[in-house]
C-alpha cells in the first residue's frame, strides 16, 4: 500500500451524481481513492487515538463476490431470453406505483404497519458528516469472540509519510501487547461499532453486530454438562488431530470446488457442450460405535498423510468430564 491517493477519483465527472449513486447502493457518500490501482477506499477519515488523530482510509478486505458465487445471473424471460424487470405492484388499486407513492412500513402485526416517514429518519440519523472513529478502549485479542465480526475492512495509511508515523505506531502497540481496540464511527449515516486489530504490518477493521444480535450458546452448554467421555477416546480423538496437523494456506485450503464447477459449466455451455450430470455418490452407513469409528479415523488420517518425525504430538490436559457451569454468558 502507498497511501491514500489525491482527493478524487479517475473518470469522476460529477462528484454530487457519485455520492448519490453510492447513497442508493447503501455505501458512503465519500468517493474512492484509487490507490495506485491497488486499493480502492469508500471511506476516509481519522482514528482518535487519545490526542493523536491518525488518518487512514476504509477499504473493504474481500471481494463483493466473497458473500455469494463469483458469477451472478439475472432473470430472463425464457422465450426471448429478455431480462425481466421488477415492477412496484399495488394489489389493492391492482396498478403499479411510483416512487414519490412509496413509504416504509414497520410491521406490528399480520397486514398492519406503523408509517416511518424518510423525515423520522433522518431525524435519528448519525451525522454523516462525521470523519473519525473513536476509540473507546482495549482488550486482549483473545477475549473478543470472532463471532461478533460482520465485514472487514483494511485501515490505509496517509500519503504523506509524516501521516504514517502514528499509524505504525497504533500498529506496533497493539501487536507488542497483544490488545485490540474497540471503537465506533458513522458509516452512509449509520452508527458502526468496531474492533481495530493489526494485521501483520497493516491494520484492520471489524465491523461488529451488537450484543443483543448474537444468539448464546447457553442451550449447548447446559446440553452437554454432563456428556461424559472415555480416556481412551479422547486419546484417540487426539492422535487424528495430531495426523491432521497442518501449515495454513488460504490459496489451497480455502478453495471452492463448486465455484470452480460452476465455472466449467458455464464455459461449456458458452463452447456448446452439453452438461453432463455426475452420478450420485453412495454415502457408508453411519457408525454407531464411537471407538470403531475413531480407531478408522486415525488408520484413514494415516493413510492419506506421511508421518512426521519432527512433530510433537499434542500434551494431555485437564479431567475429561465437562464441569457443570453454574450460568452461562
Amino acid at each position: 500500500m502507498r497511501g491514500l491517493a489525491q482527493d478524487t477519483a479517475p473518470g469522476t465527472a460529477d462528484p454530487a451524481a457519485r455520492r448519490r449513486e453510492a447513497g442508493s447502493r447503501g455505501e458512503d457518500d465519500t468517493l474512492s481513492y484509487n490507490l495506485d490501482g491497488i486499493m480502492r477506499t469508500t471511506w476516509n477519515g481519522s482514528i482518535s487515538f487519545g490526542l493523536v488523530n491518525i488518518p487512514i482510509g476504509l477499504a473493504p478486505a474481500t471481494k463483493p463476490a466473497a458473500r455469494q458465487s463469483d458469477v451472478s445471473f439475472r432473470l430472463l424471460h425464457r422465450e426471448c431470453k429478455t431480462p425481466i424487470k421488477q415492477k412496484r405492484w399495488c394489489p389493492v388499486h391492482d396498478r403499479e406505483v411510483g416512487p414519490d407513492e412509496i413509504v416504509k412500513g414497520w410491521e406490528v402485526s399480520k397486514g398492519e404497519f406503523v408509517v416511518v416517514e424518510e423525515a423520522d429518519l433522518e431525524a435519528i440519523e448519525r451525522d454523516s458528516t462525521s470523519r473519525s472513529i473513536d476509540i473507546t478502549g482495549f482488550v486482549p485479542e483473545d477475549a473478543v469472540d470472532p463471532i461478533y465480526f460482520d465485514r472487514t475492512y483494511f485501515l490505509v495509511p496517509a500519503a504523506a509519510v509524516a501521516a504514517r508515523r502514528p499509524y505504525v505506531l497504533l500498529q506496533q502497540a497493539m501487536q507488542e501487547t497483544g490488545m485490540v481496540a474497540l471503537g465506533r464511527f458513522v458509516l452512509a449515516g449509520k452508527e458502526k461499532l468496531c474492533l481495530i486489530r493489526a494485521q501483520g504490518e497493516a491494520l484492520a477493521l471489524e465491523t461488529m453486530y451488537l450484543a443483543e444480535d448474537v444468539y448464546s450458546h447457553a442451550e449447548i452448554d447446559e446440553a452437554i454438562a454432563d456428556a461424559d467421555v472415555k480416556e481412551a477416546e479422547v486419546a484417540l480423538a487426539r492422535q487424528i488431530i495430531d495426523s491432521l496437523v497442518t501449515e495454513f494456506s488460504p490459496a489451497e485450503q480455502l478453495t471452492s470446488e463448486y465455484r470452480e464447477e460452476l465455472r466449467e459449466l458455464l464455459e461449456a455451455k458458452l463452447k456448446g457442450q452439453e452438461i453432463s450430470r455426475p452420478e450420485p455418490v453412495e454415502e457408508e452407513a453411519a457408525t454407531v460405535d464411537l471407538m470403531e469409528a475413531l480407531r478408522r479415523s486415525v488408520e484413514e488420517a494415516r493413510s492419506r498423510k506421511e508421518p512426521d518425525s519432527d512433530r510433537k504430538p499434542a500434551k494431555a490436559t485437564g479431567p475429561r468430564r465437562r464441569p457443570t457451569k453454574a450460568g452461562a454468558e
